[in-house]
């Protein structure tokens, strides 16, 4: 029935069949009951990843039903506790503490040798770093969008050097550029 020939041009195929120009939680599971028919339950990427193949194919993902699905799958892995409200992008300051938190997490899963905690970190930071996106293009507000695209920025960065990220956002915080547009930002605390 199906002519893909690899599990990625199947989801591409049955993504193509579904004949939807955005994709949500419903979407994706239509997807992954196909991709476990065909290839096993082991073959089938978590919905960040199936998400993010459609994207670059011109999908429009409907984001935060992509990520509760993800949230509600990742409550019965034993990361739950750890990744469970990691991330607050509501503005720079909680950003920042954000990805921190993430840095935390990344640098104890990797002294563990820990790559499925490695991998959920990072589908985290993509998950939020496609909101912060998605909440660029949807913003009605200039200054609140530039604050969602700064936002992706900064989680960009982390995700392809986590450890230059301090470093780099010291000095982005100290550019001429970011005082224009966004001031001083104040650091927020952990409340423990």
């Amino acid at each position: 029935m199906w002519k893909a020939r690899t599990k990625n041009d199947l989801i591409i195929e049955v993504w193509e069949k579904l004949d939807c120009e955005n994709v949500g939680a419903g979407e994706i599971e239509a997807i992954e009951m196909v991709v476990r028919d065909v290839y096993g339950e082991k073959a089938v990427d978590s919905p960040m990843v199936i998400a993010r193949l459609l994207a670059d194919e011109g999908a429009e993902l409907r984001h935060s039903e992509i990520m509760n699905l993800y949230v509600d799958r990742a409550s019965d892995r034993p990361y739950d506790s750890a990744l469970r409200n990691v991330i607050k992008i509501d503005n720079l300051g909680s950003t920042l503490a954000s990805i921190r938190n993430l840095e935390n997490l990344r640098k104890k899963y990797a002294s563990d040798g820990d790559k499925h905690g490695l991998r959920y970190v990072r589908e985290t930071a993509i998950g939020a770093k496609n909101g912060a996106l998605s909440a660029a293009k949807k913003a009605g507000d200039p200054v609140a969008a530039q604050i969602s695209v700064e936002i992706a920025d900064w989680l960009t960065i982390w995700l392809q050097t986590p450890e230059m990220f301090d470093t780099w956002v010291a000095m982005r915080q100290r550019s001429a550029d970011f005082v224009s547009k966004f001031g001083q930002i104040r650091p927020v605390r952990d409340k423990n």
